[in-house]
């Protein structure tokens, strides 16, 4: 069995190569986690980012307001905002 940190670097791993918002919402639902939005990322408390890995596969920022609160968007035009793990599709404010 895979440990919660290992989980959380397979999830990293996979959206940097994430090239719409359906990707990431994909990628990050596997997890079966609770959301308030279409998907969750359980690890925001580590040391590797979502935007860190998204930055890698292209994607930019189209808005932030805090390290847990923006919005980026993808290579294809297709947008997430992220709130606290939280990932919604669209990156509009």
């Amino acid at each position: 069995m895979k440990s919660f940190w290992d989980a959380i670097d397979d999830q990293l791993n996979e959206l940097k190569g994430a090239k719409s918002a359906d990707d990431v919402i994909r990628i990050l639902s596997e997890s079966g986690e609770a959301s308030a939005g279409e998907a969750f990322f359980a690890g925001s408390g580590g040391d590797k980012s979502v935007a860190g890995a998204l930055e890698a596969a292209g994607w930019s920022f189209t808005w932030i307001e805090w390290e847990h609160h923006y919005a980026m968007k993808a290579p294809d035009g297709s947008g997430i905002t992220y709130c606290e793990g939280d990932i919604y599709r669209g990156a509009e404010r």
